[in-house]
């Protein structure tokens, strides 16, 4: 397992050189969303419309932060379950979307997706909220401000850690940790 420090918003070249297990740390503007702003995103998609910011080479996290105390960037940054994502996550990485932060597994469409079009799943680590809000730096609402802690927000972020689940090979590390736990 490699360890690398990458630039967003995220190119093919970086993409390739990632694997399943590998640690990474983000550095650049990543975006959050949720299932509501998913919905939302899609549907504008399915209009034929234009979404309200850029999603090229773009990471989300799917995250809805609590709010900031006096002085903080943000408050509390956990991660939210993936797989309420997963509906609508195949037409965003089709549009350029090339990775994805959250907790939990993908559906085989979204894992698909992630390799026919070169995008990765990324894991934060549940629980560690306030430890990972600590890597954001900036926070700014871009989309959807009626939603609340759900709007698409625009965080900076300086060494944001995270591992890789999901490859564009078809790696799941996952899939690959339950069946080395089976031969231990």
């Amino acid at each position: 397992m490699a360890e690398h420090r990458l630039q967003v918003p995220l190119d093919d070249e970086s993409v390739a050189k990632l694997k399943a297990g590998d640690r990474v740390f983000l550095t650049g503007t990543i975006l959050t969303g949720r299932d509501t702003a998913h919905k939302r995103m899609v549907d504008l998609l399915l209009q034929g419309e234009s979404l309200p910011f850029d999603i090229d080479g773009q990471v989300i996290y799917y995250v809805g932060p609590s709010p900031a105390k006096p002085g903080d960037v943000i408050g509390s940054a956990g991660p939210t379950t993936s797989g309420r994502m997963d509906a609508y996550t195949p037409l965003l990485i089709e549009k350029g979307l090339r990775g994805m932060i959250g907790k939990g597994s993908r559906s085989a469409e979204v894992k698909e997706a992630m390799k026919t079009h070169k995008a990765v799943y990324f894991a934060a680590i549940g629980g560690a909220g306030a430890l990972i809000a600590k890597s954001i730096k900036k926070a700014e609402v871009i989309a959807y401000d009626e939603l609340g802690p759900e709007a698409v927000r625009k965080l900076w972020v300086e060494d944001f850690p995270v591992i890789v689940v999901n490859d564009i090979y078809g790696n799941d590390l996952y899939e690959e940790g339950v069946k080395e736990y089976r031969r231990a």
